[in-house]
């Protein structure tokens, strides 16, 4: 054991609703004999591991204790991601005010006060709402602070048994996550819950001629500026229905994305020909504050885009289930195909990791056109 580190990894624990400090280590003399003289310290049979109460001075004193004893690893304890900033603020009334049955269990106030303190966008609450609503109906005779990793995990195996997707599993993950390590300010206290092992699927895209079918198909001016919108500056549905007028830069031939995915401002390019359809939409719709508007110049539905292109797909006889994210990915396959740079594309689109644009490069059709088929090499008899 000589010249091997000691660690202590500190964790946070939630026992009888009280906060306490973990100290997880391997077995070892010294520490065993300080962590002894810890005021309050005690032992957890269910998490293998002695805990103090959770404050300040006791936080203090186990830096002061173990300096040039152990390492302390606080990566679990201290939560260093930033807060969401920029964008409007969320109301959350809508949800306070909600008639349920009696036996159906809400969100704690404290989960709606940090949605709106932190600026989260209005669809990252209603996801975190309603799957945080859903798991805790499903242990509805459990409080929330006896809810532990294990519950997690069988709560999980369920969805799976349902047939839950990968993006499903995650965002319940996500939610849970959200209220013990935000709310409840205790970063990685679900340390070991494992998330469901990613899923490399491909980008579904059309093509160029199907595009422009859909389009062709789609009488409504504002339903046409809405697809061409989509698919020529790349856009994400939800950034698409939060343009507003003075987004559209005529002059530079830009589209300003403002508080997009990750609240990340970015631009986008603007085509000409958009922009001159665009002209005529806003002669005709006159719109006040969003480019697109709703009923009393609220915000366009997401349903609504959503059926607008797949009625103007079904018009078009295109197979395929298009979706507004299906047009987005389109954008970037088809500026791919025709040469431009990933790194633009990734700019473009508004992706933080390069990784997440290359993928296209695995739908592109350019470096497989002049790749000839063994079969086509075979001596077969014409029928």
């Amino acid at each position: 054991m000589k010249g091997k580190r000691i660690n202590i990894d500190l964790k946070h624990l939630l026992i009888e609703e009280s906060k306490f400090i973990g100290l997880k280590y391997y077995p070892n003399p010294t520490v065993d004999a300080i962590v002894g003289s810890l005021n309050n310290v005690k032992w957890s049979d269910t998490y293998s591991m002695n805990y103090i109460p959770n404050n300040k001075e006791n936080l203090d004193t186990v830096f002061k204790l173990f300096k040039g004893v152990a390492w302390i690893n606080s990566g679990h304890f201290f939560n260093n991601k930033p807060i969401h900033i920029g964008g409007d603020s969320v109301n959350m009334d809508s949800f306070r005010q909600r008639i349920v049955t009696d036996d159906y269990r809400t969100c704690p106030e404290d989960f709606f006060r940090k949605l709106e303190i932190k600026k989260y966008s209005l669809s990252t609450a209603k996801t975190y709402i309603s799957f945080f609503e859903k798991f805790i109906n499903y242990y509805r005779g459990k409080s929330l602070s006896s809810i532990d990793e294990n519950d997690i995990r069988n709560y999980l195996q369920e969805l799976v048994k349902e047939g839950r997707s990968h993006s499903y599993l995650n965002q319940a993950v996500n939610s849970v996550k959200f209220y013990y390590e935000v709310v409840m300010g205790m970063p990685n206290r679900f340390y070991s819950i494992e998330r469901p092992r990613p899923e490399h699927k491909l980008p579904k895209v059309i093509s160029p001629e199907e595009v422009a079918d859909l389009i062709k198909h789609t009488q409504n001016l504002k339903h046409r500026c809405i697809i061409s919108l989509l698919y020529s500056a790349g856009l994400r549905r939800g950034e698409l229905l939060n343009l507003k007028i003075d987004d559209i830069d005529g002059k530079r031939m830009l589209i300003y994305v403002n508080a997009a995915k990750g609240k990340r401002d970015r631009v986008t390019i603007l085509s000409k020909h958009v922009l001159i359809l665009l002209r005529e939409y806003f002669k005709e719709y006159r719109p006040k504050k969003y480019l697109f508007e709703g009923i009393e110049g609220h915000l366009y539905s997401g349903t609504s885009v959503v059926a607008v292109i797949k009625k103007a797909a079904i018009k078009a006889k295109i197979k395929k289930a298009v979706t507004p994210h299906m047009l987005r990915h389109s954008f970037a396959t088809h500026l791919l195909e025709n040469g431009a740079d990933l790194r633009y594309i990734q700019n473009l689109m508004g992706h933080s990791s390069s990784k997440t644009t290359e993928i296209y490069t695995q739908v592109t059709i350019n470096h497989i056109k002049g790749i000839k088929s063994p079969f086509d090499s075979l001596n077969l008899d014409t029928p």
